[in-house]
């Protein structure tokens, strides 16, 4: 009833629906309503991995590189929600087939991307949970799992409202692969047959600091890093720059040597730091502009506005802010990077998104709660005037993540007996 509910009101919805996706062009637009540029070679298994953005497609790297290794015949589309998610998914995974927007939740939509792909294997990361996505997927007769699965508190409201459309849904998938045992109690609450497995954060996995060549940085950052201590604000939202910039300049009044890299979680945010920065009067470079080592060598601050570089320039960090997490909604990005980099690790109280990893890292003391300004002033010069405590809080943080890896060999496994059924 409630799934019949849902696609009649997508009849007045999918016009706005598009408007709020915005695609920038014709190909946007076709991907969007599940028309994209499908893969016509033939092969076995046939995998469609869903993965939201960036932060998402970081996390199921492994497991797609693990599969398309295992099987080296799979045809593996993968979808994102948005344009810079499919940048990163043919970077970061370039044995894809394909990459491309994901279809919006119309029916038909899915529907028509379904036919086109023509997926068995059905992977759905994360919090993802788009009732048609699952419901045609079955319908197709492909076989479902929810891989790093997670539903925080809040979200779980909001599903509550509409329990059985969404126990529908997951009830088709055949197994979900939840990040906690926190998360897959919220699972079981809608009721279900389907079986629930906790394997960990796949993304701690994706950040082991065992694979050097990846992590090097071009010479234009490494012109920017060479001797000095920086201060890294990463995946940043609206509002979280202002806060770093008073902080950073309040710390440079005792660490006048002390550089800035501020990186936002979304890059067309771009002009929104370099307003923060200009209002508080500091001079900076921007990273898609430096087009020579030395060009960067005499700047204080630098705003990384390019893809793929902040998980390399975190090992060059003092000390780094993990964004998204300093006002409620947002739930904290991951600190498995920085921390993988042997950097100790500051984050905002509104981190519930991330408490499986956050909490050992705060107990072992290579992460600390800032709230504000002043509080990342004081708990960061504690370990700029202590270098022998900023390492050591490093090495903890480092210590929880490798303690938390192996989520995603563990998520292959039971993934591997999926296709082998299948």
């Amino acid at each position: 009833m409630l799934s019949a509910i849902y696609n009649l009101l997508w009849y007045p919805a999918l016009p706005f629906a598009l408007l709020a996706a915005h695609p920038a062009n014709m190909r946007d637009y076709r991907e969007r309503m599940g028309q994209g540029d499908f893969p016509d070679s033939a092969g076995a298994p046939r995998i469609w991995i869903h993965a939201a953005s960036v932060g998402e497609i970081e996390a199921i790297r492994p497991v797609a590189i693990g599969l398309l290794e295992n099987h080296p015949g799979a045809v593996v589309a993968i979808t994102t929600m948005t344009a810079a998610g499919r940048e990163a998914a043919m970077r970061r995974i370039p044995g894809a087939a394909t990459t491309m927007l994901a279809p919006l939740d119309n029916r038909r939509a899915v529907r028509s991307f379904l036919h086109r792909l023509q997926p068995a294997i059905v992977l759905i990361t994360e919090t993802e949970i788009w009732p048609n996505y699952f419901l045609e997927s079955s319908r197709a007769g492909a076989t479902i799992a929810v891989v790093n699965g997670r539903i925080s508190e809040r979200s779980m409201r909001r599903y509550m409202r509409a329990r059985g459309l969404f126990r529908d849904a997951l009830g088709c998938a055949t197994i979900i692969l939840a990040q906690s045992h926190e998360d897959a109690g919220r699972y079981a609450q809608f009721g279900l047959s389907t079986r629930i497995v906790v394997t960990g954060n796949t993304k701690i996995e994706a950040a082991k600091p065992d694979a050097a060549a990846e992590d090097q940085i071009r010479p234009e950052l490494q012109g920017f890093a060479a001797g000095r201590k920086i201060f890294i604000a990463g995946s940043t939202a609206p509002g979280e720059e202002a806060v770093i910039v008073d902080a950073y300049r309040e710390l440079r009044r005792n660490f006048p040597q002390l550089a800035l890299t501020i990186a936002p979680r979304h890059l067309v945010r771009t002009p929104e730091v370099e307003n923060a920065l200009r209002a508080a009067s500091l001079e900076y470079v921007k990273g898609s502009e430096l087009n020579s080592p030395n060009a960067a060598r005499d700047a204080d601050v630098l705003i990384l506005d390019t893809m793929g570089e902040l998980r390399g320039f975190y090992r060059r960090g003092a000390i780094a802010f993990v964004g998204g997490s300093l006002a409620p909604g947002r739930g904290g990005q991951n600190p498995a990077e920085p921390a993988s980099a042997e950097v100790a690790v500051l984050i905002g109280p509104y981190h519930e998104n991330q408490q499986q990893i956050v909490s050992p890292m705060v107990n072992s003391g290579g992460a600390r709660i800032v709230a504000n300004a002043g509080e990342i002033v004081s708990e960061a010069s504690r370990w700029l005037s202590d270098d022998t405590a900023r390492q050591q809080a490093g090495r903890s943080a480092r210590a929880v993540v490798s303690t938390g890896a192996g989520g995603a060999q563990l998520a292959l496994k039971h993934l591997e007996a999926l296709i082998n059924l299948g």
